[in-house]
């Protein structure tokens, strides 16, 4: 999966939610630094390339949807994200939101209880 900017996953971000679109649906979600539509036309056509979004074509205009699930790109933007900032450790991941107190005793208890209650 290619990484991408912080624009092409905002975008994505409004595809998942509307499941189809086409880019005047896109840009009518976008609220802070709204792009000119034919930028983003191609941010759009730039997601198809990295194989992130599929179309279906009505005479000239194009209706997108996502191929990539939100919870297949979480999963890659996890993994890379614990390989380069925590030596693919997840212990050191969780232990750096424990130290910046953006995780509770309470919620690690929690955690534990998932990871030891067997899958049925």
């Amino acid at each position: 999966m290619q990484k991408l900017t912080n624009k092409e996953e905002e975008i994505m971000h409004i595809l998942w939610k509307l499941k189809k679109a086409f880019v005047k649906e896109v840009m009518a979600e976008i609220i802070e630094d709204q792009p000119h539509y034919n930028t983003l036309s191609t941010i759009i056509r730039n997601l198809e390339e990295k194989g992130y979004v599929d179309h279906n074509a009505f005479g000239n205009t194009h209706q997108y949807y996502p191929i990539v699930s939100i919870e297949d790109y979480r999963k890659g933007f996890m993994s890379t994200a614990i390989d380069n900032y925590f030596n693919s450790s997840y212990k050191n991941m969780v232990s750096f939101f424990a130290k910046e107190e953006k995780i509770s005793a309470a919620e690690l208890r929690e955690i534990l209880s998932m990871i030891e209650t067997p899958k049925k």
